[in-house]
Order: C-alpha cells, then sequence, then structure tokens
C-alpha cells in the first residue's frame, strides 16, 4: 500500500508505472471509475511534471530547525491565510490534491487532531493544489475538513516547501520553526506524529 502519491523524479515515475495503474487505496467508487482513474493518472503525471522543473535534483526536505518558508493563500471564502499570523500557534501545513488516495485517510485523522489539540494551540493548515477548484470541492464534500484549507491552482508553494508528492506535511512551531517533515501518509505513524504535535503544543 502506498502512502504518497507522486514520486519525485521523473524517472522514478517511471519505475512505479505498473503502480500507478492500480487504484488508490482509499479512492470512494466512482460511477465510471475508468475514467476517474485515467484523469487521476493524468493529474499525477502533471503534478510530476511541474515538479520537475521547479526542484533541483540535488533538493533537500524543508530543513528542520529552519523557519518555514512564507505561505499566503485564500480560503474558500476568498479570506487571505498567512502562517505568519499563526505565529503563537503551532501549525501542522498539509499539502494534499483531490487525486491523491492516502489524503482520503489523513483528512479524518487531521480533524482528530484539531478536535484533541485545536484548543490548546494546534493551527491545521492544508494545502490543496488541483488546478480545477472543482475537483477540491467535490473532495471536501465526500472528506470534509474540520480544519482551515487554502487553495493554491496555480502551484505556487510547492517548490518553496519542497515538496516531493502528496500528501506532505510540515510542523512548525508557535516561533514559525520547522520541527517535523512527514512524507506520505502511513497509519503506522500516526502514534508518532501525534505524539510531535502533543509536545510541540505542550511547549509553545
Amino acid at each position: 500500500m502506498s502512502s504518497r502519491c507522486s514520486p519525485r523524479h521523473p524517472a522514478a515515475h517511471r519505475r512505479t508505472s505498473a503502480t500507478l495503474r492500480a487504484p488508490f487505496v482509499g479512492t470512494p467508487v466512482d460511477p465510471a471509475p475508468g475514467r476517474r482513474h485515467n484523469a487521476n493518472v493524468m493529474k499525477r503525471r502533471n503534478f510530476l511534471a511541474a515538479l520537475s522543473l521547479a526542484l533541483p535534483l540535488s533538493v533537500q526536505a524543508t530543513s528542520l530547525g529552519a523557519p518555514a518558508p512564507a505561505l499566503v493563500l485564500p480560503d474558500a471564502a476568498g479570506q487571505t491565510v498567512a502562517l505568519e499570523s499563526l505565529r503563537g500557534k503551532v501549525v501542522y501545513v498539509d499539502f494534499w490534491a483531490s487525486w491523491c488516495g492516502p489524503c482520503k485517510r489523513s483528512f479524518p485523522w487531521m480533524n482528530e487532531m484539531a478536535q484533541k489539540y485545536g484548543a490548546k494551540g494546534l493551527a491545521i493548515v492544508a494545502v490543496n493544489l488541483d488546478r480545477k477548484r472543482e475537483d477540491a470541492d467535490r473532495f471536501l464534500k465526500s472528506t470534509p475538513a474540520d480544519f482551515t484549507v487554502v487553495f493554491d491552482p496555480a502551484g505556487t508553494t510547492p517548490a518553496a516547501w519542497q515538496v516531493k508528492g502528496m500528501p506532505s506535511s510540515y510542523l512548525v512551531d508557535a516561533t514559525g520553526k520547522v520541527l517535523m517533515v512527514e512524507s506520505g501518509f502511513r497509519d503506522d505513524r500516526k502514534a508518532e506524529v501525534e505524539e510531535r504535535i502533543r509536545v510541540a503544543v505542550g511547549a509553545r
């Protein structure tokens, strides 16, 4: 079971082409599964192409302990959400897309984290990278988010955050520094990531 959508490099994409033909885990039953699956594969390939242009092959993940990159994007109501304005809170930044199978599993978990730690100083900001807003809206209708969702259809933010696949998540402390980088979403990692969140909100 894959925990992440979109490998980083085109070569890696070719090696995993067989995997891409398999249905995404967690994707709901669709009345036209063949067409929907083909569309999802194309979206993944387009995302790969964009990343290969934006990221040099030698790039490393956002550095732990370094200041988090800027993030200023609109939410569903058109209101600007800026990471800087959340200073003083612990922020879990999650990059996702409607065609990402593991994202269907990560959203319920993020809802749980928001419920457990929101009052203690945790803010969750999920950055959608779908080019078409209706794709994101369709996902959110079937998988609601009890946290802030912002939209980046132009894909301006992944390069700064050095996103390699979806989902990609970053835990940012109350001073704006990166505490943790998590690539993909795995059930066997949930407890450890939650512990990092618990410690971070306790230390702010």
